[in-house]
């Protein structure tokens, strides 16, 4: 009879050849869900780009969703995606071509969407390739401008973008009338806004006229309504830094994909936030 430990070495073992035969394959388990034997089927939607997992959600309950060729309509279905198939609307969900991730900087006027809504104007998606279903990481008001993630994983753009997980983002913020000390160390003291309290995590005085502010949150319009708080206005906001990922000379209304080294540190802080368990959105 195996004793405790004897079993436990089987079990380490056979995550490590799990591992390494996805590795094999191309695959980076932590872009394809960490190769669970068993996932929720949206999680398994979104991580496919079929939709957000509230999204999926809908999709479960109104009966658009077949396992096996038999329709789910009870959420928190756990599925095994290396066994079953599923089909959405009759056609069968692929398996997920390895996700590419995209640097866009985004212009003033632009809404950080990919699909068309209430809001009138050109949305983001107008400017990217058309080769796949993306999602932007978070979100830019139509009156920023900068860094802004676009992915094809639904999972790791719900993941960067939760506001549980406080990915950091740096803006650089020009403001009028110019602020004074007192005024700036009210960012990083805290301030409290309709929605509830709001703090910089770092503020860096540039000139008295602009400043780079660091945010873990990202509630709407929420750099432009501190600064009206401690009593300037707003003249230009733009996102430098998202995750780490830094805009550079990046122009606005282009894009382009991460290098080797930004993947490996976009991996590295999926993987730190995913150890934390991640409510529904």
């Amino acid at each position: 009879m195996a004793s405790p430990l004897q079993k436990i070495k089987r079990v380490d073992t056979k995550l490590s050849e799990t591992a390494r035969g996805a590795n094999n394959r191309g695959r980076d388990p932590q872009l394809e869900g960490f190769l669970l034997e068993k996932e929720r089927l949206n999680r398994y939607l979104s991580r496919h780009g079929i939709c957000s997992r509230r999204a999926a959600d809908t999709l479960i309950e109104s009966g658009r969703v077949e396992v096996n060729h038999k329709r789910v309509t009870t959420l928190g279905t756990m599925i095994d995606p290396q066994r079953d198939t599923i089909h959405v609307d009759g056609k069968r969900v692929k398996e997920a071509p390895e996700p590419r991730v995209l640097m866009f900087n985004k212009p003033i006027g632009v809404l950080s969407t990919c699909k068309v809504g209430r809001e009138v104007g050109p949305i983001i998606l107008d400017y990217l390739p058309d080769d796949r279903r993306y999602f932007p990481v978070g979100r830019l008001d139509k009156d920023s401008s900068g860094l802004l993630l676009v992915t094809d994983d639904g999972e790791l753009a719900n993941v960067l973008s939760h506001p549980r997980y406080g990915s950091q983002k740096v803006y650089r913020v020009e403001v009028h009338p110019p602020l004074e000390r007192s005024q700036a160390m009210k960012l990083s003291k805290g301030i409290l806004l309709s929605d509830g309290p709001a703090q910089a995590l770092g503020v860096r005085e540039i000139t008295s006229s602009i400043y780079e502010v660091t945010l873990a949150d990202g509630r709407k319009r929420q750099l432009r309504r501190m600064i009206t708080a401690i009593g300037s206005h707003v003249k230009s906001l733009t996102r430098v830094e998202q995750a780490g990922l830094f805009l550079g000379n990046l122009r606005p209304g282009r894009w382009r994909e991460l290098t080797g080294t930004e993947k490996k540190l976009l991996r590295k802080k999926f993987s730190q936030l995913s150890d934390q368990p991640l409510e529904e959105d």
